[in-house]
């Protein structure tokens, strides 16, 4: 994700880092040039392009394509933001069981368990950003589990829903024990269950895209729009057609880019969540609740905080 303060009017104009721009690029060339070819022809042939044809249509149709594209893109912010929030719950209700677990039990002998227990919660985060990402949960969440439980893991759907399953494994065996009452067992319960929740939404956006006659109609609209559009422009801007078109194009083209990456929030992209980092600030939380020293903050390298 970019990650910086609002930029001077030079910046705004020149800067590529985390612009669509490189991406549409192309595509605004290759409109650019049919709108020159355009332009050249209703010089050479004036009498093939009335100026009766006028933009009325393209107005209209232009009209319809705006608010299309405010549909979508609204749509592919609410999953990029829902997710957001997904992740920011995660680290709530870390910072929740590790308050709660230094207050209920706080005795030595459950050392053991509080330790296990808040590694559980990062082995479980590390495999559901391996999970979102496309990565090896069981290799991302390994490092914090009981040695040989991995391989257990291996075995079942999900690797995260697994170390869940284990976590709420060590809570009932301190509830049998009389570690734990019944209340106290509920509000730790109440805590893995928000937990497996962040998991669902995670899993819901990563497998379930918008639905794709939405992303083709809107593709095969704008093309067709940038391509007519130097045909209507031609005899009333003259020389003027091409950058007229490529901004529009650039417009069109470069919104659709970006609802292309806030429809998969989980990816790589500069404008997708910064999921390392998130990671990194859960792990902190387990590992200051630990006594262990916490590694600092990850930074934007180059505005760009991954």
């Amino acid at each position: 994700m970019i990650v910086r303060s609002r930029p001077g009017l030079l910046t705004i104009l020149f800067t590529l880092r985390g612009s669509i721009l490189p991406q549409v690029a192309p595509k605004v060339l290759g409109i650019t040039a049919v709108a020159l070819a355009v332009v050249a022809a209703e010089m050479r042939w004036p009498a093939a392009f009335p100026i009766t044809a006028g933009v009325g249509p393209f107005t209209l149709i232009g009209l319809a394509l705006s608010i299309f594209l405010s549909f979508r893109n609204g749509a592919c912010y609410d999953r990029w933001w829902e997710a957001r929030r997904a992740w920011g719950s995660l680290i709530v209700e870390t910072r929740g069981i590790a308050r709660l677990l230094a207050a209920l039990l706080p005795e030595p002998e459950h050392q053991d368990l509080r330790r296990r227990v808040l590694r559980r919660i990062s082995g479980f985060a590390h495999a559901l950003h391996a999970q979102v990402r496309g990565g090896n949960e069981v290799a991302a969440a390994s490092p914090w589990l009981p040695p040989g439980e991995a391989d257990a893991l291996v075995r079942g759907p999900s690797a995260a829903d697994a170390v869940l399953v284990r976590l709420t494994a060590d809570l009932a065996g301190a509830y049998r024990t009389g570690a734990l009452t019944d209340v106290l067992f509920g509000l730790l319960e109440q805590r893995i269950a928000a937990l497996s929740q962040a998991q669902v939404v995670c899993e819901r956006i990563h497998g379930t895209p918008l639905p794709f006659a939405y992303t083709l109609l809107l593709y095969r609209t704008a093309w067709l729009y940038c391509l007519l559009l130097p045909f209507g422009l031609a005899a009333s801007l003259g020389w003027a057609t091409p950058l007229a078109v490529a901004l529009v194009a650039y417009t069109f083209f470069g919104l659709d880019a970006l609802g292309d990456e806030l429809e998969e929030p989980f990816g790589t992209e500069p404008n997708d969540l910064p999921l390392d980092a998130l990671l990194h600030t859960l792990d902190g939380v387990v590992l200051d609740a630990l006594g262990e020293p916490a590694p600092p903050a990850l930074k934007p390298e180059r505005y760009w905080l991954t």
